[in-house]
Parts: C-alpha cells; sequence; structure tokens
C-alpha cells in the first residue's frame, strides 16, 4: 500500500502510515502529469484502510463482549477458592443465608445457586465443596482444572484480551486518521487537476480569442 520510493513508517501493529501528499504537482509528475494512476492508488489504499478497520471493529465489539464473561467466571472461580479457604462466609451468607461454618472452616451445607440454561431459563443446582472447576475454552471444548490453576489460567486471558483490546482501539483511532490522510490526498489532487483543466481551458479560449482578433483586423485592414 506504499505510495511513495521512502521506506513506510508503520504503527506497533505494523499498520502502514499514509503518506501525506504535500506537493501534488511534484507527485503526479510535473504540471503534464496524470492523475487517474495516483487516484487510483489512493482508492485502493483506502479500500484497504476501510477494510482492516471493518475487521478491527468487528474484533473491538467481540472483546467487549468477552471480557465480561471472563471476569465473572474468574469473579466466582475466585469465590470457590475462598469458601473452600473458609474465607467466603459473607458471600455464602448472601447466597445460602442457611449455610454455616464447621470448626475447620469449611461450609456444612453445598452452596447452593442457579444457572443459565438458554436466555430465559434458569435452573437451581447444589455445588458441591471440590477443588476442581470445569471451563468453557471455545469450540466446545471443556476441560477440568484445579482451581488455583484455573485462576491462573483466568487472569492470564482477561489480562490478554484487554491488551488485545486497548491495541485494538489504537489501531482504529490509527486507521482513521491514515483515512482522513487518503481522503484528504484525493480531494487535493482532484481539485489540482481540475484548476488545471480550467487553467488550460482559459487559454486556449483566450489564444482563440487573440487569433480571432488578429484575423478581424486582418480581414478589416
Amino acid at each position: 500500500m506504499s505510495l511513495t520510493s521512502t521506506a513506510e513508517e508503520r504503527n506497533p501493529r505494523g499498520i502502514p502510515k499514509a503518506p501525506f501528499i504535500a506537493d501534488v504537482e511534484d507527485h503526479v509528475g510535473g504540471p503534464a502529469g496524470e492523475v487517474e494512476g495516483p487516484l487510483k492508488a489512493f482508492q485502493d489504499a483506502l479500500a484497504k484502510y476501510r477494510f482492516m478497520d471493518t475487521n478491527l471493529a468487528q474484533r473491538r465489539a467481540g472483546l467487549e463482549d468477552k471480557i465480561p464473561d471472563i471476569k465473572k467466571t474468574l469473579m466466582m472461580v475466585e469465590f470457590l477458592q475462598e469458601r473452600r479457604e473458609g474465607k467466603g462466609k459473607a458471600a455464602d451468607d448472601d447466597l445460602d443465608g442457611d449455610d454455616e461454618l464447621d470448626g475447620e472452616g469449611a461450609a456444612a451445607k453445598p452452596l447452593t445457586t442457579t444457572f443459565e440454561l438458554n436466555d430465559t431459563l434458569y435452573a437451581e443446582a447444589e455445588l458441591e465443596d471440590t477443588d476442581t472447576v470445569y471451563l468453557w475454552l471455545g469450540a466446545n471444548v471443556m476441560l477440568s482444572y484445579q482451581i488455583p490453576a484455573a485462576i491462573a489460567l483466568l487472569q492470564s486471558k482477561l489480562h490478554a484480551a484487554e491488551t488485545s483490546l486497548d491495541n485494538t482501539i489504537e489501531d482504529l483511532e490509527f486507521l482513521r486518521e491514515q483515512i482522513t490522510v487518503m481522503e484528504v490526498n484525493t480531494a487535493r489532487v482532484y481539485n489540482w487537476d481540475v484548476k488545471r483543466r480550467r487553467e488550460k481551458r482559459e487559454r486556449e479560449q483566450a489564444s482563440s480569442a487573440l487569433t480571432t482578433a488578429k484575423t478581424a483586423d486582418r480581414d478589416g485592414g
């Protein structure tokens, strides 16, 4: 997508920076240069930038949906760990006010909660005291993890997703700046060509008028 012979500048994710065309006449190859080639190059670059912008906007939307789910899962697994360690009595009371702790700090009763079957259907379940949880990894894959390993995995996924979201937002802002630059380049080349054509037409009209005047003088003489 390079429009110049110099090395392209790129952002940290490798998206090329759009060059601003300061001297239109020099860029098109002089006063008689053709503008069709440069304008086509601008349109090709704009199409690529807009394609990347669409893809990144979709990625941003996906990450913004995904991150809250990861946070919710992480909070639940951390709650289970605290409960096993005897540190979750207050949280137990919120979910099941009848739960009591025995002398060793473990819950005497299974945790009663609800889980979602689909958008409008929920079921009640009892969670037995366990040191294992099952996590969906995507593509219909579920694996079991020890609670500490599950927490570490979810924290890693959350950090990666948040970093990716920050980078995506930064890339979207960068892309929109480049789209603006290319639109300005396109307008400047087009306007330069319109001005050149108008000046050429005016010169031709002036030359024609002068020729007509000379002919009239000669005929009159």
